[in-house]
């Protein structure tokens, strides 16, 4: 398995200790990533982090803006086989058939459920209480290929995306280093996806960021560890975006309105839902740092808030 030439292709911290076990136990030749982008208002240039530990270990990195277009330098490097996870972009049928041993993906769901870029998220968000990894071949349509291998999680009610992401990460990484030998030697089983079983978590709209008060009380906590702590669920108080970040459900049965904010307690805000009334103890006011729910009562006017319905 050490002269296996690979060419890596990923972008974020998921994929980060998937790389640096095929570094421990291949010949990664090149690690294709997305382009740096500019953060924060300085417009500072920021590397991926997969990019960050291949410059570490001085392995050659590209990094194609349309990798459709500029797919050359991929297949002339002869790779014995590409291994994906996260890269970013659809990667074009030209690199998929260049490998003699195929791309394979490590994908944070188990297919054929939540197949798309947000699996993670999706899992949580639409309460799911298993979710997994899985290593496939890749096809040209997307997370459709042949299963390989793949683990199975049961999620806590207290995973949240953050902790999800990295119980799968290391979950994949495992996976791949077990699987990936039975690949090399052409001992692995392929199993055809069923396309009637198919479900999807496609990337988190702006949209599906907003918090619904008029559903129950599960769904909305199910979304705010969904979202926590990127790209986090949002509510408008007082005409104010505020960010939630943490929550609980509580045991009162909520006798207003959806959406009416109807306890301000030391330590939490108290909002009706479908249901029962759930409970914000984290937060972070627009144009604001992360505070605890009793940092923000502090600089509320609980008069003015008290009874209003957010938005």
């Amino acid at each position: 398995m050490r002269n296996t030439k690979v060419i890596f292709m990923g972008t974020p911290d998921f994929a980060v200790p998937i790389l640096k076990m095929l570094i421990e136990n291949t010949n990664v030749i090149m690690v294709v990533t997305q382009p740096d982008k500019e953060v924060g208002r300085h417009h500072d240039l920021v590397e991926t982090p997969v990019k960050h530990l291949a410059k570490m270990h001085n392995i050659e990195v590209f990094q194609p803006h349309k990798i459709k277009e500029e797919y050359r330098k991929i297949v002339d490097a002869n790779a014995d086989i590409i291994i994906t996870c996260a890269y970013g972009q659809i990667i074009p049928e030209v690199i998929l058939n260049a490998p003699r041993l195929g791309c394979i993906n490590v994908h944070a769901s188990l297919l054929p459920k939540l197949r798309g870029g947000a699996p993670i998220h999706h899992a949580l968000i639409d309460g799911e209480t298993k979710t997994g990894v899985t290593i496939m071949y890749m096809d040209k349509k997307m997370d459709t290929g042949d299963i390989i291998s793949s683990t199975e999680y049961f999620i806590k009610d207290t995973d949240n995306v953050g902790l999800l992401h990295e119980t799968l990460s290391r979950l994949g990484t495992s996976l791949l280093k077990e699987t990936l030998p039975t690949i090399i030697d052409g001992t692995n089983n392929r199993i055809s996806q069923n396309d009637e079983e198919a479900t999807y978590g496609y990337n988190i709209t702006r949209e599906e960021e907003h918090v619904d008060f008029n559903k129950t009380a599960k769904e909305i906590y199910n979304q705010v560890r969904g979202l926590n702590p990127w790209p986090l669920a949002n509510t408008l108080i007082n005409g104010t975006e505020v960010k939630i970040l943490e929550c609980y459900i509580g045991e009162k049965e909520s006798t207003l309105s959806s959406g009416t904010i109807c306890e301000i307690n030391k330590d939490n805000l108290g909002i009706c839902t479908k249901d029962k009334v759930i409970y914000i103890t984290k937060v972070k006011p627009f144009g604001k740092k992360e505070m605890t729910a009793r940092d923000y009562i502090n600089g509320l006017n609980k008069e003015k808030v008290l009874n209003t319905i957010v938005e």
